[in-house]
């Protein structure tokens, strides 16, 4: 650590029950560097394998650094679902100990950009012939 005073005194725990003795070093040190103390991080670091690395120089640069999440439509069956074979639906499953079939699906603009079509004051609906036809499918699934 360099020789220089911060603006004011603080007191930074180095060793801390409740952490490694590492960690609780590492923010230790860093804690004084942000109260202005100088620290020689290459000689703190040596031999440890840390090393520099570039970091963006500009918050808002419009570059993504993450995986884009697209709704996907994997194998249904892998989770113990069945394929709905309809294009509203996207698994069937039938209801332990009865006849009955549970049926559902995901309904988005993302995933159906037709329902942008169907705007009323501002909220996309379902139009009802969609309703219509989920039902109708139900019955043919069921007989």
């Amino acid at each position: 650590l360099g020789q220089e005073t911060a603006p004011e005194a603080a007191f930074v725990p180095v060793l801390r029950a409740d952490r490694p003795e590492e960690s609780a070093l590492v923010s230790a040190v860093a804690r004084l560097c942000t109260r202005g103390v100088t620290v020689d991080w290459e000689a703190f670091f040596a031999g440890s394998g840390a090393r520099r690395v570039d970091l963006p120089t500009y918050a808002f640069q419009r570059r993504r650094y993450w995986v884009d999440v697209r709704p996907h439509t994997g194998d249904v069956t892998a989770v113990g679902l069945g394929a709905a074979d309809h294009p509203l639906l996207g698994a069937a499953v039938a209801v332990g100990g009865t006849d009955g079939v549970l049926l559902t699906g995901r309904l988005s603009v993302q995933t159906h950009p037709w329902l942008a079509d169907y705007v009323v004051q501002g909220s996309v609906l379902l139009p009802g012939t969609a309703f219509v036809e989920l039902a109708v499918r139900a019955g043919d699934r069921v007989g």
